[in-house]
């Protein structure tokens, strides 16, 4: 389908055809027309592996896909500093794609970690915008190299699971620019990814399928973003206006509601056929582009497999290693305690839910490489023939008292951490912890070796000797963490997000969740490292840090001018030299903190950052270039980014509090702006004094009235509410008791069931769910006539049972 047809192609469309391409087919598939030659492509989650619908008469599970390489989540992959590694990753997931014929892989997950606590954190890749960006853009690169595109998603300020197809996300639009829309316009400038996916949240009142600031002012005009934009599963809202907005594709199909929407607003001259045509020519496009890559394809897996333990190994963080524990001689007397040893945890839960072609676990790969070890289980994950905590703690502390070392493998559970329900608290199970405490009162030799997602609380980490985080790293996480454990890989990785001390220490702990209508981000720009380096937070482990086999020495840094004007660009230079005995790798970091300025800013940000693999001895001089917006912040007044004239110090660091060389340069404005000074309106934002920000203090860099943070009780209910949002009521009250027993509070399925708004019931149901049934329920809930509510619901029953088939297609 050449570009230049396109055109042609829509002229011999009808108005129905043209809108009922901007549906889904059904829950994974674009809408083909057949008599045109338009085919219909696939849609598949992502972002760390293939989850294409397995055959249904196999596998009740709806999550549950045909099986496909599990490679490292985003959590972990970030660790990694290296987008030449997320580059091939992404390559591999391109050519499994085209194995599945799969044109569009959902991800990457680019929102920022604003909280530690979100749910869905494992999946995204770090709290710092350059970062996550550089990451994104990689994978983006990597995947579309093979001619499958990508879907750069939740786009924007997706940033908790809770409430998050309902929340409205209130922000600052300095904030926003610097923190949250950072990584997204990184990935479209350098990647161009072949569909970003729009959030379910509304972003300052408008949701994200129809706000026409996020997805047509700034992503179109400003980033001169070039393809199409999707909704998240269910993020449609009003289908018109979605489209208006710049919003082309929505998914999964509206059965024809969409369509007929559509069809009807052209009809009544609410909608410009134009604007129509403009949506289908981008599709029209996508289409072209995913079809041309598909055929008979084949990859091999082992190969594969070997890339992810590659990729797993490079992502493991050394967070701590006294007296050189690690690496472990191999001749050594071990200990190896904990279920997750056995059986791994080695990805997050809910849509990027992957069936692995197989499955590495550390306990396997020790008997494989011939380690002689004894085992104690610790802790069990399952109800069911589970023991006493007292009979896991007696059999690993026996195990461990006449070991040489005791490797302790615990951290997050599923339950835990997954999609749809955001944590309460940065614990892991109380078992894990007792264990750490009772080991080490046998064996002062222990590593603890943990596995999860997100940043942990860890009250024993000033008593153990070594710490290795090992993250979500796929089905070859089990070899790989052998591999850097025993020293045939160096640790090289390093954190993409901050480990406080507490929870309380975060600076959205105040602001986090938020109400069940709106989350306030009063915190600001200060998020993760730039909050706790600003305000002098102790943390437990700082942004950027990581250990490693061997030692490094910066040195010689210099800048290519120590004057320049914001139209012009500087390059810092410095050596690094590999002091140990073993080769190994070094993330050098370049921060850049503003000396003096009328606007606050947090005291250092990430501005850069290249990774480098050096033999024993060896020594490379490193460059980094820093363009305008390495020196800028956002300015709101000029509506574009603005530097402040005067001096900027360079700092060279190997974690955001480890900075060992450090230069400076003057920056000269080529642009007369005001500077919005909230010394007086604002001046907690100065010193990041920011936990208790008043409402007078976040209306002036909000730059407008707050909106409700609260649902006015007195409307009531329509389908754009929740079942959560009838709670008060009679019968809703008993609904959400009765779903909260049979399906919990903090589950996936719960926060489906409870946090869903009645609008999703109808358009995510394939027709099992009518507008009419919907009207009873809202009877039910609204008026608490139970038996009128029921036999409107009641008469939609033939119609539920008749479209059950369809339920397969998800």
């Amino acid at each position: 389908m050449a570009e230049n047809k396109y055109q042609e192609i829509l002229s011999k469309m009808t108005l129905e055809e043209k809108a009922s391409l901007c549906d889904g087919l059904d829950y994974w598939h674009s809408q083909p027309i057949e008599r045109l030659g338009i085919k219909s492509i696939a849609f598949n989650d992502g972002p760390h592996g293939i989850r294409k619908k397995g055959n249904p008469e196999e596998s009740t599970d709806l999550l549950k896909g045909v099986p496909a390489i599990c490679f490292p989540t985003a959590s972990a992959t970030a660790c990694s500093w290296d987008p030449d590694l997320i580059y091939r990753m992404g390559q591999a997931l391109g050519d499994e794609c085209l194995k599945e014929q799969v044109s569009v892989l959902l991800g990457p997950g680019t929102n920022i970690k604003r909280s530690p606590l979100c749910g869905r954190n494992f999946e995204y890749f770090s709290e710092d915008g350059v970062l996550a960006g550089e990451m994104s853009a990689a994978f983006v690169n990597g995947v579309q190299s093979k001619g499958i595109g990508t879907s750069l998603k939740h786009f924007a300020a997706n940033n908790q699971e809770s409430r998050r197809m309902t929340i409205n996300t209130v922000v600052d639009e300095r904030t926003l620019r610097e923190t949250y829309l950072l990584p997204f316009e990184i990935a479209v400038k350098k990647a161009q990814p072949w569909t970003v996916m729009c959030c379910y949240n509304r972003l300052n009142g408008f949701y994200g399928a129809e706000n026409k600031w996020l997805l047509t002012d700034v992503l179109r005009d400003e980033w001169d973003y070039e393809n199409l934009v999707i909704t998240d599963w269910g993020a449609e809202n009003e289908r018109v206006p979605g489209l208006i907005a710049g919003q082309e594709i929505e998914m999964p199909t509206s059965s024809g509601e969409g369509t007929r929407l559509i069809v009807e607003a052209v009809k009544n001259g609410t909608l410009d056929e134009s604007i129509l045509d403009t949506a289908c020519e981008r599709i029209l496009k996508l289409v072209d582009k995913g079809v041309q890559s598909l055929g008979e394809y084949t990859y091999d897996p082992a190969e594969h497999h070997k890339l992810a333990r590659e990729i797993a190994g490079q992502c493991m963080v050394l967070m701590k290693n006294d007296n050189g524990l690690l690496p472990l001689k191999k001749d050594a007397n071990i200990a190896v305690i904990g279920e997750m040893a056995k059986e791994p945890r080695y990805q997050g839960a809910g849509s990027s839910l992957i069936n692995p072609i197989t499955l590495d676990s550390a306990y396997s790969t020790l008997q494989d490489m011939g380690i002689k070890f004894n085992y104690a289980q610790g802790y069990s994950t399952k109800k069911k023939g589970r023991k006493s905590d007292d009979f896991y703690i007696s059999e690993a502390v026996n195990t461990a008292k006449n070991a040489d070392v005791a490797l302790l493998f615990i951290g997050l559970t599923d339950e835990f951490e997954t999609e749809g329900n955001d944590r309460k608290h940065l614990h892991i199970p109380e078992l894990h912890n007792k264990l750490v405490e009772e080991v080490l009162k046998v064996n002062k030799n222990v590593v603890v070796v943990l596995s999860g997602g997100a940043s942990i609380e860890m009250p024993w980490a000033d008593n153990v000797p070594a710490i290795l985080n090992m993250f979500l790293t796929g089905q070859a996480g089990g070899s790989a963490v052998c591999d850097v454990l025993f020293g045939d890989v160096n640790p090289s990785g390093k954190l993409a997000e901050t480990y406080p001390l507490a929870l309380e220490d975060n600076s959205s702990y105040n602001y986090f969740p938020g109400t069940s209508v709106s989350v306030e981000y009063r915190e600001g720009i200060y998020v993760g490292y730039k909050y706790y380096d600003t305000a002098n937070k102790e943390v437990r482990f700082p942004f950027g840090h990581g250990l490693s086999y061997t030692t490094f020495e910066y040195s010689d840094v210099k800048v290519s001018a120590d004057k320049i004007k914001d139209t012009d660009s500087v390059t810092v230079s410095f050596k690094i030299k590999n002091t140990g005995d073993v080769d190994g790798a070094e993330v050098a970091q370049v921060y850049v903190s503003d000396v003096e300025s009328t606007i606050y800013r947090p005291v250092k940000e990430l501005k850069g950052f290249k990774k480098v693999f050096l033999k024993a001895g060896e020594e490379i001089e490193v460059s980094i270039t820093l363009d305008k917006r390495a020196f800028a912040y956002y300015n709101v007044n000029l509506h574009d980014w603005h530097v402040e004239s005067g001096d900027f110090r360079i700092l060279v660091g190997a974690s955001s509090r480890d900075i060992k060389l450090e230069t400076a340069v003057f920056v000269e404005s080529t642009v007369d702006a005001e500077i919005p000074d909230y010394r007086k309106t604002a001046p907690c934002y100065y010193g990041a004094d920011i936990t208790k920000v008043t409402d007078d203090e976040f209306v002036a860099v909000y730059g407008a009235e707050l909106p409700p943070s609260q649902r006015d009780k007195s409307q009531p209910l329509t389908i754009l509410n929740t079942l959560e949002d009838a709670a008060d009521g009679k019968w809703g009250g008993r609904l959400n008791r009765l779903l909260k027993k049979f399906l919990g509070t903090e589950t996936l399925m719960g926060a489906v069931a409870l946090q869903t708004p009645i609008k999703n019931f109808i358009s995510m149901s394939f027709g099992l769910f009518s507008p009419e049934m919907a009207k009873g329920l809202l009877i039910i809930l609204n008026e608490d006539k139970m038996w009128k509510g029921l036999r409107i619901i009641f008469k939609g029953i033939p119609n539920l049972i008749k479209n059950l088939g369809k339920l397969k297609q998800i």
